[in-house]
């Protein structure tokens, strides 16, 4: 067991991942982004980013309804995170679920009380 310099192999498997994707979503190949994405998470299930990747791709696609698991998985692990919250809270909005919809812009306020987009959902 080396115990300075040998790094987290999973680590370094999931940023090689992540820039994988990046790139597809960057050359505008979201279905084959969406392949690998989800085809990771069968072997790595807990990777926010992952998670909030491929939740945004459903998103940019207008397919709410597939982002929002995605996004709630996400927010299992990271509860305020503002940028999945703002995503989701855009999705339930789009499907007509404007009680949940609140309900992430009210948590994204939680914790940051100046959020522009969130007070304004909301009215403040």
């Amino acid at each position: 067991m080396k115990l300075f310099g040998g790094g987290d192999p999973q680590k370094k498997k999931n940023v090689q991942k992540i820039k994988e994707i990046k790139k597809l979503i960057k050359k505008k190949d979201y279905d084959e982004a969406l392949n690998v994405g989800i085809k990771y998470l069968h072997n790595v299930p807990e990777n926010p980013d992952v998670l909030f990747i491929v939740g945004s791709i459903y998103y940019m696609k207008n397919k709410h309804k597939s982002a929002v698991p995605y996004f709630e998985k996400a927010l299992q692990i990271g509860r305020y995170d503002t940028e999945v919250l703002l995503l989701k809270g855009r999705c339930h909005k789009r499907l007509g679920e404007t009680k949940k919809a609140n309900n992430c812009w009210q948590d994204i306020l939680e914790v940051d009380p100046k959020n522009d987009e969130a007070r304004r959902e909301l009215n403040l």
